[in-house]
């Protein structure tokens, strides 16, 4: 545990950090028989701020199982969970208790962001678990995309101020933490973070970066915070990866129809254009699966804290861009098939005027001088 005694200049701080690690391993994770093959259950995301039912929910839920305890060089023990997602992310969570003050939170966020190479510490651990679980995943990846994301959850401030309050007179901390960075950052970054923010009551608030977040709210206030930006984080994570398989397919497309080049050539477009429409197929898919994993029924402040939080990691922008290049397929979909046509009726065409003059040839040969 991290325990520093608080200056007398700054108020207590109390809370958990927490280090986000994500990997994609493959198309899809069959989460029926991976719960028998693992000790695990299934996790429901619970109501965010209100005490009536649940109305943010997994259409698939993950399956997850504890972690042993991770150990650190520097020596900070951290307690984690694994989750599997059906969609083919593999989430793990590892968590360290905080005790402190402002200036020693700084510090820790800092040298965690920066410093320590997590992925390197939980890839191995991810391999492990999955080497008993090979039989539940659909076309597993050779190469893993990752994503990290670092959480900084306060739940207790000496003298309990609003969130307000604690904006006003830590901004440049919380800026700092959000963005991992020792210095002071100028007054423009900090009015960027403090347009992170989204609260419900006035005792609680999320700040939101595109690599780490800060939280001041209960345990049970953060939670569905916590998982919504772990949900955002994979979708991030899935749409990277269509977009660098849809970058290496239309390069293959572009490739083959400079070689294609030439009327009869182009009858070799067809099986191309059934394989590109069939790759379209499944992408469009499996982009819809991820897009829709979490529904938000009637809960607004879930829905638009889903939403900020997806703004600052980049699930937008590269949703965006596999949105293009699937078009950009699409329309050479077409293109290829338009080709193909084109020289099948060209082909007819010749057929027929070669039937026409064998006909001629003979009619003509047939009659006397």
């Amino acid at each position: 545990m991290s325990a520093v005694n608080p200056s007398p200049n700054s108020p207590a701080l109390n809370g958990s950090v927490l280090v986000l690690i994500q990997f994609d391993v493959c198309e899809e994770l069959r989460l029926d028989r991976l719960q028998q093959t693992v000790s695990a259950r299934t996790v429901q995301l619970p109501s965010l701020k209100h005490s009536v039912p649940a109305y943010v929910r997994y259409q698939r839920p993950p399956v997850v199982e504890p972690l042993q305890t991770l150990l650190l060089e520097s020596g900070e023990r951290l307690e984690g969970e694994i989750k599997y997602y059906d969609y083919g992310v593999v989430s793990v969570v590892y968590q360290l208790p905080f005790s402190g003050d402002w200036e020693s939170l700084v510090q820790l966020a800092s040298r965690w962001v920066w410093d320590v190479d997590f992925a390197s510490h939980v890839e191995p651990i991810v391999r492990q678990k999955l080497q008993r679980a090979t039989s539940c995943m659909v076309k597993p990846y050779a190469r893993w995309l990752s994503e990290d994301y670092f959480i900084f959850h306060v739940r207790e401030v000496a003298g309990a101020p609003t969130a307000d309050e604690l904006m006003r007179d830590n901004l440049l901390r919380i800026a700092q933490i959000v963005r991992g960075d020792r210095l002071n950052l100028s007054i423009g970054e900090c009015t960027e973070v403090l347009h992170s923010q989204i609260s419900y009551y006035a005792t609680d608030v999320a700040v939101i970066g595109w690599n780490a977040a800060f939280l001041y709210d209960s345990a049970a206030g953060a939670e569905t915070a916590i998982q919504l930006l772990e949900y955002a984080n994979s979708q991030l994570l899935e749409f990277r990866h269509y977009d660098e398989l849809l970058s290496g397919i239309l390069d293959g497309v572009y490739a083959s129809l400079e070689e294609k080049k030439g009327t009869f050539a182009r009858w070799r477009l067809a099986r191309s254009a059934t394989s590109l429409h069939t790759v379209l197929l499944d992408v469009a898919e499996l982009t819809e699966r991820a897009d829709n994993a979490i529904k938000f029924l009637s809960d607004m402040f879930a829905a638009r804290l889903y939403k900020l939080a997806a703004a600052k990691v980049g699930v937008p922008d590269y949703k965006d861009l596999v949105e293009r290049k699937l078009k950009t397929a699409e329309d050479l979909y077409h293109y290829m098939v338009e080709q193909f046509n084109q020289s099948r009726a060209f082909f007819l065409e010749a057929t027929v005027v070669l039937i026409l003059l064998i006909e001629l040839f003979y009619f003509f040969r047939g009659r006397p001088l």
